[in-house]
């Protein structure tokens, strides 16, 4: 077992990096050593099933992270384009690959039909992985196809539950013991059970998982926090799975209730990790399950069954882009991205085997397929940046240096409505300013009522130069991106010493790593527009106005000495902790303080007037 391991680990250690650095992206150097270290080629590992059943957990804690990352609010955004979106693609696609199977190759309904329903899948692993490394995931095709992946997911259920209806006979072999407890109940009932299952997982992880989350933080053991949601994670798959339905569906479900929680950040840093490891296993799997003596005997047919899959699932992809509105170049990467077969159907292949719905050599031809479809899903994502990315799309490159506008005053790095409100301020205060944004869209509108912005990417030292670092008195980032924020600033503190920062911070740790980086002017987004709001509120609860500025004044002043305080001891989870109280308790007593100081204040005054 560990030879295994080591061998394992050492492919991925040296192909991964390696693709990395000619641009091939991270999973594509997993199925690349994958490939190596294969059956086929090296013969370093033997049969990938039992690997791949325990590395598909990856996906189940992959789409944890997601969950965690999407509040119900914005989840309910989305809602449209993944039962919209995501229901067409899976419907069609079904419907067009099934009807190929039947008419063209005279296979049996129910073959076509299970055969379609498993290829109308995506990888949820490899596009969601690939986007999130590319930094596509937040653009309109990167929610898209999340929607659209997400739907897929839940569609396994149905799925699952549909395939049994298609065998040929009722005289199926037992294939070994089954996972689902409830399957031998009436459909009511198991219906009933799963909506319940899935009922206590929203409410546990809304109230209940709150008081266990603080019971275990006061341990103060480090390790016993990540066991806990390593449990979590693995209880709520299991139940899942024990009542037939998709595991990665309920810790989807746990991670977006949970998006809320004040544990959020350290659920996310205790999984990150092996979401990663069991992810990187999982793309080597399908690598090395590739059977390249049978892809060898069959090369023409699986090649034309590979690129008929792809374009059959592009052409469906690509019209509904064009019927939901997506821009030009999101069109081609959202059509890219989604053009391949997924994880899940070697899930629906093991059991359509099994109720021999599809013969040995269907499966094998199949399982060929997708692998193949998968291994050149990362390879359409390339091909799409560097290539398709390129080209113009009412767009064009960035501005070049000798054409942007210097200043000797002040440089904003983002356009938004953070920015345009510090401009506008400025800017009437007769500071000249040098605007880089780096949204064509948004600079286009800009123009339109006359303000002059330049396209360019702050980042960049030449754009940041040519806008007059070197000599200017201020440098204002006020983008929406948190790690850009972080790599501009680092950029101007070490090329441009004398030029001072002032930043938008998204949250407080976004602004403990701006602090920790040396950046000493920074404002949190949402921090000045909640205080005000928290002063109104005192009012209308009967506050006088003086005395609920004051509060809103002395908290403001309190919160900004706990910044500084707290950024020192941000990262040691125990320390942090113990900080955050004893900051809490002494606003406590600083507010009841001013309050009594306020009163005696108040009674001398009237003392005096008598």
């Amino acid at each position: 077992m560990l030879e295994m391991a080591v061998i394992y680990l050492a492919a991925a250690i040296i192909a991964v990096p390696i693709a990395k650095r000619i641009g091939l992206g991270s999973v594509l150097g997993y199925l690349l050593a994958g490939i190596l270290i294969g059956p086929f080629l090296l013969g370093l590992v033997g049969d990938q099933t039992d690997v791949m059943h325990f590395a598909e957990f990856g996906v189940v804690m992959m789409l944890f992270l997601v969950g965690l990352e999407l509040q119900p609010s914005r989840l309910w955004k989305l809602r449209h384009s993944i039962i919209g979106l995501g229901g067409l693609q899976v419907v069609i696609t079904t419907l067009l690959i099934s009807a190929a199977c039947y008419t063209i190759l005279s296979l049996a309904w129910q073959t076509s039909l299970a055969i379609g329903l498993m290829l109308a899948l995506s990888s949820t692993a490899i596009v969601l992985q690939t986007l999130n490394e590319k930094g596509w995931i937040k653009q309109e095709a990167g929610q898209n196809a999340f929607s659209v992946l997400l739907f897929q997911d839940i569609a396994v259920i149905p799925i699952l539950a549909l395939v049994p209806l298609l065998a040929f006979s009722d005289n199926i072999s037992d294939s070994g013991p089954h996972e689902n407890l409830i399957e031998h109940l009436p459909v009511y009932i198991q219906t009933a059970i799963s909506v319940g299952v899935i009922t206590a997982i929203i409410l546990a992880g809304k109230y209940v998982s709150a008081p266990l989350f603080r019971y275990i933080a006061e341990t103060r053991l480090r390790e016993l926090f990540t066991v806990f949601a390593l449990f979590l994670v693995i209880i709520i798959a299991v139940i899942m799975q024990k009542i037939g339905l998709s595991p990665a569906l309920g810790t989807f479900l746990a991670g977006v209730v949970l998006a809320e929680s004040e544990f959020r950040h350290e659920l996310e840093v205790d999984i990150e990790p092996f979401k990663g490891l069991l992810l990187g296993l999982f793309f080597i799997t399908v690598g090395a399950s590739i059977d390249f003596p049978l892809l060898f005997e069959e090369m023409a047919v699986v090649t034309l069954f590979v690129v008929s899959l792809i374009a059959i699932k592009a052409i469906v992809l690509f019209v509904l882009s064009i019927l939901f509105n997506m821009g030009k170049r999101q069109k081609l990467l959202f059509t890219l991205a989604l053009a391949q077969g997924g994880e899940f159907a070697f899930v629906l292949l093991s059991l359509t085997s099994s109720l021999q719905i599809l013969t040995p050599e269907q499966s094998k031809i199949t399982t060929l397929v997708v692998a193949i479809s998968m291994l050149m899903a990362p390879v359409l994502l390339i091909f799409y940046e560097k290539v398709l990315d390129k080209e113009p799309e009412n767009a064009r490159e960035f501005d070049k240096p000798e054409d942007i506008e210097a200043t000797k005053s002040v440089i904003i790095a983002g356009y938004g409505r953070f920015g345009q409100i510090i401009g506008r301020l400025l800017g009437s205060q007769g500071y000249h300013l040098s605007i880089l944004d780096h949204s064509p869209t948004q600079i286009e509108l800009l123009k339109k009522f006359g303000n002059k912005v330049f396209y360019g990417d702050a980042a960049r030292k030449d754009l940041l130069a040519a806008s007059g670092a070197q000599e200017a008195q201020l440098l204002v980032i006020a983008i929406d991106d948190a790690d850009k924020i972080i790599e501009i600033a680092q950029l101007a503190q070490k090329h441009y010493p004398n030029l001072q920062i002032v930043a938008r911070a998204i949250d407080r740790h976004h602004a403990y790593e701006l602090m920790r980086i040396g950046v000493k002017t920074i404002k949190r987004e949402t921090f000045e527009s909640a205080l005000g709001l928290g002063v109104e509120a005192l009012e209308l609860l009967g506050n006088s106005k003086e005395s609920a500025q004051r509060a809103g004044l002395l908290f403001s002043e309190h919160d900004r000495e706990s910044m500084h305080v707290l950024s020192e001891v941000w990262g040691d989870d125990h320390s942090y902790g113990v900080a955050v109280k004893q900051r809490m308790e002494l606003l406590k007593q600083v507010l009841v303080s001013d309050e009594e100081e306020q009163s005696k204040i108040q009674t001398c005054q009237k003392s005096s007037k008598t």
